[in-house]
């Protein structure tokens, strides 16, 4: 009986915590809001995942995502916006992967 009450309170908490990320407009943990090829041919692949708290990383990572893989480069931004801009940077204006991830 306390196991059910303790799991009915955690699905009220996750309702809630979903409902709070919907209004601040933040994704949940793990989320991959970008999977881009890094260099058009699939061999190194740009990553965003945000981490629940509206922040988000940007990753180069060579293998198969999100399986196997090995990262190359990463950098945590205070926004997920900032990590998505960083993919673009690096993807659409082929960007340095060192230089916008440093």
């Amino acid at each position: 009986m306390i196991a059910k009450r303790t799991l009915s309170k955690l699905q009220r908490l996750q309702a809630e915590i979903d409902a709070t990320r919907k209004k601040l407009s933040i994704n949940a943990p793990n989320a991959v809001l970008y999977l881009e090829s890094a260099d058009g041919c699939d061999d190194k692949m740009v990553v965003v995942e945000a981490d629940g708290f509206g922040g988000a990383t940007t990753s180069v990572v060579e293998g198969h995502f999100p399986l196997e893989f090995v990262v190359h480069h990463a950098k945590c931004f205070c926004t997920e916006q900032a990590a998505l801009a960083a993919a673009e940077e690096i993807v659409e204006r082929d960007a340095e992967q060192e230089a916008v991830l440093s």
